[in-house]
C-alpha cells in the first residue's frame, strides 16, 4: 500500500489532541460515576465507536492507494535543431530592436511551444558551433538564446553548409547511436538570407534524402538599414555604409530543395506563429515506453466508512452515568 501523504507531525498532533481531549473526558465520567456509586461501562462503546471513526478519518487524510494496476505510457516527441545567423548582419536594426534580438524574443516562443520536444541550437556565420545540445532542459534553451550577440562567431561572411552539415549530424546521431529510422527530425534555419557557401545545395539533398524536415526563417526587410558597430556605422573598404538587406531567394531556394518551407519576419508581417503550427502538425516519434503504477487513491473508502460510524454514533444513545 502506498500513501499519499507520510504520517508527520501534524498527525501526531491530531492523535496526540485526540487522546489528551478524550482522556480528560472519561476520567470526568469516571470520576463522576464513582462519587454517584453509578457503573460506568457503557461509556466505553462510544470510546471504541469514537476511536474507530477517528482512525479512518485519519487514514483517509493520509490517501492509501492500493490494487495491481499498471498502464503503459508512452514518451512522444520530436528532435528540432535550430540554426541562427550570428553573422554582423543580424545586427542591423531594419526589424527593432534589432534583427538578432527581435529573434531571440522569437525563439524563447519557440522554445515554450515545443516544450515536449528536444530542441537544440547551432550558432553560425562562416564557421558553426553548437551552442546548446539537443535539450528538454527549457531553462538551459533560454539562457543560451540570452547570451547570444554577433561576438560569438568570426565575423567573415554566411555561409549555410556548416550549420546544416552539424545540424543533420547531431538528428542523426543524437546519443552516440545511429537513429537514422527516426521520421520526426527538424531543423531550422534562421538568417538575413546572405549565404556566401559552395556546397549548400549538396548538403540540403541530403537533407532531404534523410527524409529531415527543414523550414528556413528570413528576417529583415527589403530596404534594410546599417550596421551600427561600435561607435559608428559599418563601411567597406571605400568607406561607404554597409547596408544589409533581406535576401530571401537563398532561403525560399534551399526550403524548395528539401521540400520545406519558407517564414519571414518583416517589417510587415511575423510567420513565427505560422512557423510553430508547421511543425506541431509533424507527428512525433515514439522514444520510449514503461510500464507505470497507476493504483488509484483509495481515501474514499475509509472517509465512508468513517462517516457510516458517524451517523451511527449520532443515532445510538448510551447513558454513561447512571442514576
Amino acid at each position: 500500500m502506498n500513501w499519499f501523504r507520510e504520517f508527520g507531525w501534524i498527525e501526531v498532533v491530531l492523535v496526540g489532541a485526540f487522546i489528551a481531549f478524550y482522556g480528560a473526558y472519561l476520567a470526568r465520567i469516571i470520576r463522576i460515576s464513582r462519587s454517584l456509586n453509578s457503573p460506568f461501562s457503557a461509556v466505553f462503546a462510544k470510546l471504541f465507536l469514537r476511536i474507530a471513526f477517528f482512525a479512518l478519518l485519519l487514514i483517509a487524510y493520509l490517501g492509501p492507494s492500493f490494487g495491481e494496476a499498471k498502464r503503459e505510457v508512452q514518451s512522444v516527441g520530436k528532435d528540432i535543431m535550430i540554426c541562427v545567423d550570428l553573422s554582423k548582419s543580424m545586427d542591423a536594426f531594419d526589424i527593432q530592436p534589432s534583427r538578432l534580438e527581435k529573434i531571440k524574443f522569437e525563439l524563447k516562443k519557440v522554445v515554450e511551444a515545443f516544450n515536449s520536444d528536444r530542441l537544440g541550437i547551432i550558432i553560425f556565420s562562416s564557421e558553426a558551433f553548437m551552442q546548446c545540445p539537443l535539450t528538454y532542459d527549457q531553462n538551459a534553451l533560454n539562457l543560451f538564446i540570452e547570451t547570444m550577440n554577433t561576438g560569438l562567431v568570426p565575423s567573415s561572411g554566411t555561409d549555410f553548409g556548416p550549420p546544416l552539415r552539424m545540424a543533420q549530424q547531431k538528428l542523426d546521431n543524437p546519443d552516440g547511436a545511429t537513429r537514422t529510422d527516426q521520421k520526426s527530425k527538424v531543423i531550422v534555419l534562421i538568417s538575413d538570407g546572405e549565404d556566401f557557401g559552395d556546397d549548400t545545395e549538396e548538403i540540403a539533398k541530403e537533407i532531404a534524402d534523410k527524409d529531415i524536415k527543414l523550414f528556413t526563417l528570413g528576417i529583415g526587410t527589403e530596404q534594410g538599414s546599417q550596421i551600427y558597430a561600435g561607435r559608428s556605422y559599418k563601411t567597406d573598404k571605400q568607406g561607404n555604409p554597409v547596408v544589409s538587406k533581406l535576401n530571401p531567394s537563398a532561403l525560399k531556394k534551399l526550403a524548395n530543395l528539401t521540400g520545406g518551407q519558407y517564414f519571414e519576419i518583416n517589417d510587415s508581417g511575423n510567420d513565427v506563429a505560422r512557423l510553430i503550427n508547421t511543425i506541431s502538425k509533424i507527428e512525433g516519434e515514439i522514444r520510449d515506453a514503461r510500464l507505470v503504477d497507476v493504483s488509484a487513491n483509495r481515501y474514499f473508502y475509509f472517509l465512508l466508512a468513517a462517516l457510516v460510524l458517524l451517523g451511527l454514533d449520532a443515532l445510538l444513545s448510551v447513558r454513561t452515568v447512571t442514576i
